[in-house]
């Protein structure tokens, strides 16, 4: 039974078939909260257990638990997703996990990996700063830009941001509502969370996962590019790499259907 504690931290939400035998954790990534996953959960909520939450600082989390000095890791957010899986007392259970949330549950599955059978890894990314011959689609100059641009005007940015980082111009309702979770998020939260999300770097973390692991990269993400998909199918054994038929960093909000059955698929 999980805790008053966490379900209030986390926001935690508990749906689907209670008496399934497998559970399916559904996490989220930055600028969203569990609601970007309604569209996916409901092709799943006969046969399994599906459990949502929402990252501390995003979301209807508790506020006062985000702490800049604490959630400055992903590891941090990893503990919180152990947290989940441990007071649920979760044994192979399945992760879909969107962005940086995909990263977080690498690290969980590596610290603990009796809580998780499968990853299901959409537009993932270990590392957004072009390193070396690692090319993760930043430099630190466009990132000091972007920070910039948000300190100074939050909400100009979230404009920008959310109509290209969803794509799919031909929907615009897609990034308006995408743009709606970003402004709900206070500015000084979100530049700090960005800023630990595109300066981690989770690539050691990859060698050791060991679980079945899926892959989900549409054909144009302005966050993460084709490269990074084909690095980390490269450095996860036992992972499958496909390609969506779909555009831009969102594919379970603007494609769930084409999501829902590589899901299926694979689980």
């Amino acid at each position: 039974m999980i805790s008053a504690t966490t379900r209030k931290k986390n926001n935690v939400s508990i749906e689907g078939n209670l008496d399934a035998p497998q559970t399916i954790i559904f996490a989220h990534g930055f600028g969203t909260d569990q609601t970007a996953w309604d569209a996916v959960k409901e092709a799943f909520k006969a046969d399994y257990r599906i459990v949502l939450y929402d990252n501390v600082g995003a979301g209807a989390a508790d506020i006062n638990a985000y702490s800049p000095i604490k959630y400055n890791t992903l590891q941090t957010y990893a503990n919180d997703l152990l947290d989940i899986a441990s007071e649920l007392d979760l044994k192979g259970a399945i992760v879909v996990a969107h962005s940086v949330s995909s990263m977080i549950s690498v690290i969980a599955a590596n610290k603990s990996p009796e809580h998780f059978s499968k990853l299901v890894l959409v537009g993932a990314s270990p590392r957004y700063l072009n390193d070396g011959q690692y090319v993760g689609g930043f430099t630190q100059d466009a990132l000091d830009g972007m920070y910039e641009t948000m300190t100074t005007n939050y909400y100009a940015w979230v404009s920008g941001f959310s109509a290209v980082a969803m794509g799919n111009p031909d929907k615009p309702e897609l990034g308006e509502e995408f743009a709606k979770t970003l402004r709900e998020i206070r500015p000084d939260i979100a530049l700090a969370v960005v800023k630990v999300i595109f300066e981690s770097d989770v690539r050691n973390q990859l060698p050791v996962l060991n679980l079945p692991t899926l892959l989900l990269q549409t054909k144009e993400d302005i966050a993460v590019p084709g490269q990074v998909a084909a690095y980390l199918n490269d450095h996860i054994k036992n992972s499958v790499l496909q390609i969506l038929d779909a555009e831009g960093h969102f594919p379970h909000i603007s494609a769930p259907d084409t999501v829902i059955k590589s899901i299926q698929s694979f689980i």
